[in-house]
């Protein structure tokens, strides 16, 4: 197992993500409870020490079963992170009642990794009003020694991405970004891990297959991506991770054996692209997220009467069409006034006219909104 260094700690380069165990009759709430040991059983015979959990993970059952697993382990044999759930807004001034259900959940003491989570357009808001006092309470929680390293997780534009590093960057000891070959700039990562580093903050990685679409690519891609380096599609895809040196752990929320097994065995040595195969790689996730080509120059927002953001609405749609919607979309469109999504476009077609790419921007809106339904 590659471990990095973190603060003095040594952690497992691969950390074992707990949102994906298997269930039965695929039902998220009921957890295989005798495959899952299984998978820590081999997680920690084989290196693993980082795990990762969350309030609302398989409706609430993640943090019992990964409790109920790592106390058959001594506390200081592995590191346990876990998160406030200000994803959901409705949890917003509940910071104290749930970090103690959740040490309890996690039958622990302290947690060794805490984040705030999912930081993202439908939350920022919540996250920068004072009266809620979410961070004011984690740092606390640090002060006591029931939190040893305080981070956060996002989903957000870098605009808001930055507007929480501006109140609180200070005391972020580390970031989890979601990170692939494709959001490498599709969702702009690259900018954000430039930022991370100005800011020395270390980057933690999360959906490093993209939710298993870079698991198991078409025979097309396939071949393009033998061509750089041969190898299997998840294999590639962490081998495109470690090639970005600011990354300490790598989370996959691997949900059998068969995947600890496989994952285990590709850091097991670090063997990152060459500055020649990122290059291919990127080109590839190019080619697989290729959409509407909107370079956001924004001369369609300055002639749109109804003041749309134009090209972030193009931007979701591209989302939309690569991913068919998810958490993404629907986060940020859930976040708009609803005078201000493609649903608003009235198809005057004023923007179209000043495009410099030519893009029937009208029919994208029009096409986006029968795409929600």
């Amino acid at each position: 197992m590659i471990y990095k260094e973190f603060k003095g700690l040594k952690i497992s380069a691969l950390g074992l993500g707990t949102m994906r165990f298997p269930t039965i009759d695929g039902d998220a709430s009921k957890i295989d409870e005798e495959k899952t040991a299984e998978i820590f059983d081999y997680a920690f015979a084989n290196g693993i020490n980082y795990f990762d959990t969350a309030w609302g993970y398989h409706m609430g059952q993640s943090e019992l079963i990964v409790g109920k697993n790592l106390s058959r382990y001594p506390r200081e044999s592995f590191y346990l992170a876990t998160k406030f759930p200000g994803y959901d807004v409705n949890n917003m001034g509940k910071v104290e009642e749930i970090f103690e259900k959740q040490l309890q959940k996690c039958q622990v003491d302290y947690f060794d990794f805490y984040l705030v989570h999912n930081v993202c357009e439908a939350n920022i808001e919540y996250y920068l009003d004072p009266k809620y006092k979410t961070v004011e309470y984690l740092l606390e929680q640090k002060k006591n020694g029931r939190i040893k390293h305080l981070g956060f997780s996002t989903h957000a534009n870098f605009e808001n991405f930055k507007r929480f590093l501006d109140m609180y960057g200070e005391h972020m000891e580390f970031c989890q970004i979601q990170l692939n070959y494709l959001d490498y700039e599709f969702q702009d990562a690259k900018a954000k891990i430039e930022y991370l580093s100005k800011l020395s903050i270390p980057v933690w990685v999360m959906e490093p297959v993209r939710g298993g679409k870079l698991a198991s690519l078409s025979p097309e891609y396939m071949a393009e991506l033998q061509n750089i380096r041969k190898g299997t599609a998840p294999e590639l895809a962490f081998r495109f991770i470690q090639s970005i040196p600011e990354v300490i752990v790598t989370l996959s929320g691997m949900s059998s054996l068969e995947q600890v097994k496989e994952n285990v065995k590709t850091f097991s040595k670090e063997k990152p692209f060459t500055k020649e195969e990122f290059e291919k790689v990127l080109d590839l996730g190019r080619k697989m997220t290729a959409c509407v080509p909107c370079t956001s120059c924004r001369y369609c927002t300055e002639y749109c009467p109804q003041g749309l953001d134009i090209p972030k609405l193009i931007s979701l749609y591209n989302e939309q069409v690569f991913s068919g919607g998810g958490f993404i979309v629907s986060m940020n469109l859930n976040s708009m006034p609803e005078d201000k999504r493609p649903s608003a476009c009235i198809s005057c077609g004023s923007c179209q006219a000043v495009c410099p790419q030519n893009i029937k921007i009208p029919e994208i809106l029009k096409d986006f909104v029968e795409r929600r339904k």
